[in-house]
């Protein structure tokens, strides 16, 4: 992604800080974001135990955080897009534009599906079965209810949504079980 000591990232979705623990040792800033009180005061936790003063803790998400310091170089958002319907993401998306310097970078991970798939059942089921083969099936039961309930999408909707938020898609990879990643820029 491009990142050094100068750069300002933001994590929306940072969880317990697996991303955002990491950039800070590579980054002047890091804003960890997330929905979630509890998540943070892990992640931030975890940034005391590894003496990480350079993270900005900010409890928001997509749709409710206000960044307010300096534009961002990078904005990075994992497994969190699909938490919302295609209405909201295409929201969430200009408002990620808005945060990022001309030029900055957009990177999106999560479940996309692909749209030129014959068989899309049975590619669930596979995608079901391997979650609990490599992890149990109570993660495997939490896939199955994003897969039912949650706000995965198709490819070429993400792709149009991307655009039409302002981003310029550098690269899109459309790895196996809907896992899918996007560097993206704004122009």
């Amino acid at each position: 992604m491009g990142l050094c000591l100068g750069s300002i990232v933001i994590d929306i979705g940072s969880g317990t800080g697996a991303f955002a623990l990491h950039a800070a040792r590579k980054c002047r800033t890091v804003y960890a974001v997330d929905i979630s009180a509890a998540m943070l005061e892990c992640c931030r936790q975890h940034a005391e135990r590894e003496g990480l003063s350079n993270i900005v803790f900010c409890h928001g998400g997509l749709l409710t955080y206000e960044h307010v310091g300096d534009l961002a170089d990078a904005i990075v958002c994992v497994a969190v897009l699909h938490h919302l319907p295609d209405l909201w993401k295409q929201v969430a998306l200009k408002r990620c534009y808005a945060m990022l310097k001309p030029g900055g970078k957009l990177f999106l991970f999560d479940i996309v599906f692909p749209s030129r798939e014959e068989n899309i059942g049975a590619k669930i089921d596979d995608f079901i079965q391997a979650i609990e083969i490599m992890a149990d099936a109570r993660l495997a039961q939490e896939a199955l209810i994003n897969v039912r309930d949650e706000f995965s999408t198709y490819d070429w909707i993400m792709e149009g949504i991307i655009k039409r938020s302002g981003f310029r898609i550098d690269a899109a990879e459309y790895g196996d079980r809907f896992l899918t990643t996007y560097v993206c820029a704004r122009e």
